[in-house]
């Protein structure tokens, strides 16, 4: 009797020691995490960022890059311009950063392309001048970035992805190492002109997937982890009153915007813009803003991205809250720190 006494006064001890440890683990595990986050979130600091662009068409690559260049979570390591006539756009894109007192970002130009698109900024982009050696190489300057910062380099392409192919084609080893993509691209559900309003059309071949089809198949195909901001989420109409609210305050990035507006809608005849492009930044600097989830995409020769069984291959956000979307963006432009003068 004794002996089944101490057996179960032993074992009741144990119990208690362990449910003692289990309540000790519950209080210091989380707070022990959350100092490693914290601390890992100090150590690391701002995330590095290439912006791979066709700025100089539509307007919402200007406003992306305003985004890219005002928020401190993010660091601009350069500008690459990607379709068309890349020198041009390397031309737009100095003189923005120029102008908004970020003269010091490096700017490179992809390959030229054939490209069938209206240059609407162009008169801005040549009041400025071209290098005298001409511009860096883009498929260069990112492959020399990764290599310096293996796994930290988040590339965002919101352009054809003619330099992304030829990134991969030229060192895939080394573009694997970048820590993520960002793209602008694709229609899963919705198309263009589709606000969720009316009853769903279905989707479209987006611009920049079906620029480059075979350069965009090789960017899914290239095991990098990929984040994809599909017309689905992008459609963030700059109505009338954000526009007001961000061209009167008179800042050197506002005011370039507002310059570029002007020649951007007097060549479309279309007075608001769509800030696709810019969802494609703030996903970087504020991925609840666009909540992905894991899909596997085929893009067909016509340039859709079809949804298809399999291994994902790529984190789709199908859903974003446009009003949240420009209180997140038009207070991050207007806090930006700009030591720019007007050029």
């Amino acid at each position: 009797m004794e002996r089944e006494i101490k057996l179960v006064t032993t074992f009741f001890a144990k119990v208690y020691c362990v449910a003692g440890w289990m309540v000790l683990l519950m209080f210091v595990m989380p707070r022990s995490s959350g100092l490693a986050q914290a601390t890992g979130a100090t150590e690391v600091g701002p995330q590095k960022i290439i912006l791979d662009t066709d700025i100089g068409d539509d307007i919402d690559d200007a406003f992306a890059l305003a985004l890219a260049l005002s928020n401190d979570r993010v660091q601009l390591l350069g500008v690459t311009t990607a379709w068309g006539d890349t020198d041009l756009r390397a031309r737009l894109a100095e003189r923005f950063l120029t102008r908004t007192g970020h003269g010091d970002v490096p700017v490179s130009a992809g390959p030229k392309t054939e490209a069938g698109s209206t240059f609407t900024q162009a008169r801005w982009a040549k009041a400025f001048p071209e290098p005298a050696q001409g511009w860096p190489n883009a498929i260069d300057f990112v492959l020399d970035a990764i290599r310096h910062n293996p796994g930290q380099i988040t590339l965002i392409s919101i352009a054809p992805s003619s330099n992304v192919g030829a990134l991969i084609d030229k060192d895939p080893a080394t573009f694997r190492k970048l820590k993520k993509v960002v793209i602008m691209g694709g229609s899963i559900r919705r198309g263009y002109g589709d606000l969720g309003y009316l009853p769903n059309r279905g989707p479209s071949a987006e611009y920049n997937i079906k620029m480059d089809v075979p350069a965009a198949r090789k960017l899914f195909a290239s095991g990098v982890p990929l984040y994809m901001m599909p017309l689905d989420s992008t459609q963030l109409k700059l109505d009338e009153i954000m526009r007001a609210t961000l061209f009167r305050q008179g800042t050197p990035s506002t005011d370039a915007l507002a310059l570029l507006y002007e020649q951007w809608t007097a060549s479309t005849l279309n007075p608001t813009p769509t800030l696709f492009d810019a969802m494609a930044v703030a996903e970087v600097i504020d991925p609840g803003l666009c909540l992905t989830q894991p899909m596997r995409i085929e893009i067909d020769d016509q340039g859709y991205t079809r949804v298809e069984p399999g291994m994902p291959n790529a984190n789709v956000c199908l859903q974003s809250d446009s009003d949240r979307f420009f209180h997140f963006y038009i207070p991050a432009i207007l806090d930006g720190n700009e030591s720019g003068v007007s050029r």
